[in-house]
């Protein structure tokens, strides 16, 4: 069962480090605040062979997730624009309506 707990705690801490290069690449700080959380969390259940950190850290993160501390990725169409939220129902509305 160590093992597991050794084999997570080090999956948290390589998820720590990509986010960590992800937030330096986009300078978004919800993806820093997670990394550390992450990171934390996981050399704290390697230093502490118990299984604890990891949940809390889990729970943690998904908890900056809920205040919107993720960061978003913005829909674009398939020439590569981005478009503005709600354009494509209009457009499907002028399509319906137009046929009928």
């Amino acid at each position: 069962m160590i093992y597991v707990i050794y084999a997570f705690g080090g999956l948290f801490v390589l998820l720590s480090l990509v986010m960590l290069y992800v937030f330096y690449r986009e300078q978004h700080f919800g993806t820093f605040l997670m990394a550390i959380t992450y990171g934390l969390s996981g050399l704290l259940a390697i230093a502490l062979p118990d299984w604890w950190p990891l949940v809390v850290g889990f729970v943690m993160v998904w908890m900056l997730r809920l205040m919107g501390m993720e960061q978003t990725v913005p829909a674009r169409e398939e020439s590569g624009a981005e478009k503005s939220e709600g354009e494509s129902r209009k457009a499907e509305e002028k399509q319906s309506s137009g046929s009928s």
